[in-house]
């Protein structure tokens, strides 16, 4: 017996399988990940074709077989049109696809990530960034992804001793979960107790603050320097080594 659903989803992801089929990633309102079959989408003839566009969101109906979804129908409602024509926004919005198909495994429902996702791209779409701060965009998708996930890291205290930072002697440590103060780094360090802390800037952990409190306004305008960017971009890279093991 088959069941018929209509959702509301965002396509992140597509596979070419056989000639003419595809499989599509979709992070659902409803159900959280869904991967759905579409029969014969590539062909150029299909009604499905122009419903399922990568990095937009639809409104998608389909059937749930024995061993897997069939997409019937799907239209599209919200197209970032402003992506296609920005070689910048389409390298953050697949940079996002692979974070999304790395963090966000089967089907369960997370408004907090349906709304980050949503509420991101609508901000990617109208906003116009200097060439050396998109990775800023990428960064702050990052940290609230991870946060809503609930691996928001320790970036008001030291996470070992629980003291006031002090913005002149910072690192971090993916294994310890967030900041931590130079005496602390350093004592385990020599106890082999919190391997690859990173020398970090007081203004890049403020630039981190700034993402988890999603103040978007302030970052889009920040005239960060090339090191704090650097050191924001190197942070991005080794939690997410560290919490997945596959980032790159």
């Amino acid at each position: 017996m088959t069941v018929h659903y209509k959702i509301r989803g965002f396509v992140f992801k597509k596979e070419d399988r056989l000639e003419t089929d595809r499989i599509f990633s979709v992070f659902t309102e409803e159900f959280g990940r869904l991967e759905i079959f579409a029969k014969a989408i590539r062909k150029i003839a299909s009604k499905l074709r122009g419903g399922m566009e990568m990095f937009s969101i639809a409104d998608i109906e389909f059937i749930q077989g024995k061993y897997r979804k069939t997409l019937t129908d799907a239209v599209c409602t919200q197209k970032f049109t402003d992506l296609a024509v920005s070689p910048e926004k389409i390298e953050i919005a697949q940079k996002i696809s692979s974070l999304l198909d790395i963090f966000i495994k089967g089907e369960q429902t997370d408004q907090k990530v349906w709304m980050l996702v949503t509420d991101f791209f609508e901000k990617l779409h109208g906003v116009s960034l200097q060439s050396s701060h998109w990775q800023l965009a990428y960064d702050y998708f990052f940290w609230n992804l991870v946060s809503v996930l609930g691996y928001a890291p320790e970036l008001s205290l030291c996470i070992v001793c629980r003291k006031t930072l002090n913005p002149s002697d910072l690192y971090f440590s993916s294994n310890e979960g967030g900041t931590m103060c130079g005496s602390c780094a350093l004592s385990r360090n020599n106890a082999n107790l919190s391997f690859g802390a990173i020398k970090v800037s007081g203004d890049a952990v403020k630039i981190l603050r700034l993402f988890l409190c999603q103040d978007w306004q302030t970052v889009v305008k920040l005239k960060a320097g090339l090191e704090s960017l650097k050191t924001l971009e190197a942070l991005s890279e080794d939690y997410g080594i560290y919490l997945t093991g596959v980032m790159h």
